[in-house]
């Protein structure tokens, strides 16, 4: 058999719980990743591997206890602040009481499948509520609702049927709230977009602050208001705003990666466009 993850020789004991388990890692080399096209939300795509079959890399980022579903990135993971303990040992049925009537049969002992992976990025959605603005927990949250909107689609690409589509789009709502209010803290000062690490948004490039702005706007652009015009036009503008700012004053850094620059231009024209069609002009 063709193996893609690892589970880890050293045991991690859970902060919350005290339990101990072995953390899945996705094995590297060995061709098992064949990088395809890159997605308008910066999403990095990856052709079937004719050994391996599907190998998606998303699935595994998120540290999760099988016990009580405490779940963080690695880094985060041990770091939880020792007042939230009790609140989300607590909280741990909560954490499953919605996601388990869809996923019946998650395992987080055993080599993940998207099911889990979705999962792993709703517990830590639920989790960072609880950890301290020092390590930036708001961005955390919105990059763990893209992610888990892009794997609903995986699923939706490959159970048609089971509405995995709306799933996502409940993801992507979440994932705009998130990235708007992380954009918002960094400029007033209430999180650092520093400290968050790799603000990816996928594993193969870090498009750091920049990408931040970019899918702040996209999402706003794409998941805000729709039906209301005075609020559609108030929510385009909104994405104007924070599009523009990757421009600064006109002029574009050539140091900007040119993927962020072309998506960049492309979202902007065509929130113009969107604001011409509501009367809104292109001010």
């Amino acid at each position: 058999m063709n193996k893609i993850s690892f589970f880890s020789k050293n045991p991690i004991t859970c902060p919350v719980c005290g339990s101990s388990f072995h953390r899945e890692e996705m094995l590297t080399g060995s061709g098992r990743l064949i990088a395809g096209n890159l997605t308008e939300e910066l999403r990095r795509l990856y052709e079937v591997n004719k050994k391996y079959g599907e190998v998606n890399p998303l699935v595994y980022p998120v540290s999760v206890c099988p016990s009580c579903f405490f779940a963080a990135y690695p880094s985060d993971f041990s770091e939880v602040p020792a007042e939230s303990v009790p609140e989300l040992k607590k909280n741990s049925e909560k954490r499953v009481s919605v996601i388990r009537p869809i996923f019946p049969e998650l395992e987080f002992r055993e080599p993940r499948g998207l099911k889990e992976g979705v999962a792993s990025y709703y517990f830590a959605i639920m989790c960072y509520d609880y950890f301290p603005k020092i390590v930036a927990p708001t961005i955390k949250q919105g990059l763990s609702s893209l992610r888990a909107a892009w794997l609903c689609n995986d699923l939706h690409t490959a159970l048609p049927n089971e509405n995995y589509d709306y799933m996502a789009r409940l993801f992507y709502r979440k994932a705009r709230f998130f990235y708007t209010l992380a954009v918002e803290y960094e400029s007033d000062g209430t999180e650092s977009l520093g400290n968050a690490g790799n603000l990816g948004p996928d594993l193969d490039k870090n498009y750091g602050y920049d990408g931040v702005l970019y899918l702040a706007s996209y999402l706003e652009y794409m998941y805000g208001p729709q039906d209301d015009p005075e609020k559609r036009e108030k929510s385009l503008h909104l994405a104007k705003r924070i599009v523009a700012r990757i421009f600064g004053m006109g002029k574009a850094s050539k140091s900007k990666p040119e993927a962020i620059l072309n998506c960049s231009r492309d979202l902007f024209d065509s929130i113009n466009e969107s604001l011409k069609d509501l009367g809104g002009g292109d001010a």
